[in-house]
């Protein structure tokens, strides 16, 4: 197999585009495009021990220069993708250059997604998710400074446990009615949030942020405080801004590709065209896991998709059907979810709310969407098993006082 890909988008994803070709034989050119002028780093660390240590970014490196130069993959960073000729199946380069494909793959990821409110141009507010952005903010987390978190998901809570390890004083703020809504049970947003109150972290539900104010005319000056829709303001030395993010789709839907959300693919990760795929957080793909299409932003995603594309440009034919899983370390506690449990009518929760050790088995109907664990990683494998496999685990076995996952999922499956 020969001819060029072009990958647009050098992080995790597109590393692993890259690599499993690499792996696979492929013989033509490969060419990685990345906005970043680093070569491909990890992200999850970012908001996690990143922040909390005094280690440098090429720690989080995904693979040494060497790697690139040994495999034959060009890098192309600090420019981007900016537009796409499919018809003579070339791209343009934000620096000016050009160049052809057999194959485009997109991994053009997603960016951050900032409330309409005034202020968030601050000096002081912060997004987090590239290298550059958590270097900013690991600098201004100095011991006894008050941060203001807007958004209790992922990146909110865990930064708000990191920077409580490191002394700040620490605020919450979340619209919703509870923590990480969109991605797990009502439980285990309750066990959350008495956790981080138990860190000293102030945590305010349903609370919506109308302005963040701050010093000087414009939003020129440092902001002081963010200001509630109840008229209620926190003081802030530093703000963090955690509202999700946005799917760079624009590329692709100017090239006349389909885009809901995302860039819409098939099974394979292949666009309307078919020398054209996306992969990651750009991507919204069918799951047999979810009733819909979805979007998925984890790293077990990132470079299954991945996989996924290198396969079938070497010929492969097998669908992506891997098995979404999910983690986030806030403080002590490791949350690890296998499945998409949002849409459960059920929810069975085994283990110690004291210890801090919970399995939470989440149903809708009969049927198992998937397990969330808390310091359990036995059962968050044996959850992602029995989800792989399609293997059944009814509600009435999950809450026999006698049950145990290991020797139920023997039970199910012996020549395992």
């Amino acid at each position: 197999m020969s001819g060029a890909v072009v990958i647009a988008g050098a992080g995790q994803a597109g590393l692993q585009v890259a690599a499993s070709l690499r792996a696979g034989g492929f013989a033509g050119e490969i060419v990685l495009v990345g906005e970043e002028p680093r070569l491909p780093y990890q992200r999850p660390p970012l908001s996690k021990a990143y922040l909390k240590a005094d280690a440098g970014l090429e720690t989080l490196l995904l693979k040494p220069e060497a790697f690139y130069e040994a495999n034959r993959i060009e890098t192309r960073l600090g420019t981007r993708v900016a537009s796409i000729d499919r018809t003579n199946r070339r791209v343009a380069l934000s620096s000016g250059d050009d160049l052809s494909y057999e194959w485009l793959v997109l991994a053009t990821g997603a960016r951050n997604r900032l409330p309409p409110i005034g202020g968030v141009s601050r000096p002081n507010v912060h997004a987090l998710r590239d290298a550059g952005e958590a270097e900013r903010l690991r600098a201004a987390l100095v011991e006894g400074a008050r941060l203001v978190v807007v958004g209790g998901g992922f990146i909110g809570l865990e930064v708000a446990a990191s920077a409580r390890a490191r002394g700040l004083r620490v605020t919450v703020l979340e619209g919703a009615a509870r923590l990480m809504g969109r991605v797990v049970s009502p439980v285990l947003s309750e066990f959350f949030l008495e956790a981080h109150r138990a860190m000293g972290t102030d945590v305010r539900l349903g609370a919506s942020v109308a302005t963040i104010e701050g010093e000087g005319e414009g939003a020129s000056g440092d902001a002081t405080g963010v200001r509630l829709a109840d008229g209620t303001v926190i003081p802030a030395d530093l703000v963090l801004m955690a509202t999700g993010v946005v799917p760079n789709d624009e590329m692709a839907a100017e090239a006349g590709l389909a885009t809901r959300g995302g860039v819409q693919v098939d099974a394979f990760m292949t666009t309307e065209d078919p020398a054209i795929f996306a992969i990651g957080d750009c991507a919204v793909f069918e799951s047999p896991f979810a009733d819909g299409p979805v979007r998925l932003e984890s790293v077990q995603n990132a470079i299954d998709q991945a996989k996924c594309v290198a396969a079938r440009i070497l010929g492969g034919t097998a669908p992506y059907r891997s098995v979404p899983w999910f983690w986030s370390d806030q403080g002590s506690f490791k949350l690890q979810i296998a499945g998409i449990t949002t849409g459960a009518d059920h929810v069975h929760l085994s283990g110690s709310r004291e210890a801090g050790r919970l399995v939470a088995y989440c149903f809708r109907g009969e049927k198992l969407l998937g397990i969330e664990t808390v310091n359990r990683p036995g059962e968050h494998m044996l959850g992602r098993r029995i989800l792989e496999g399609d293997l059944k685990v009814l509600r009435s076995d999950v809450s026999a006082d006698d049950f145990d996952l290991k020797r139920h999922l023997a039970e199910l499956s012996p020549a395992r």
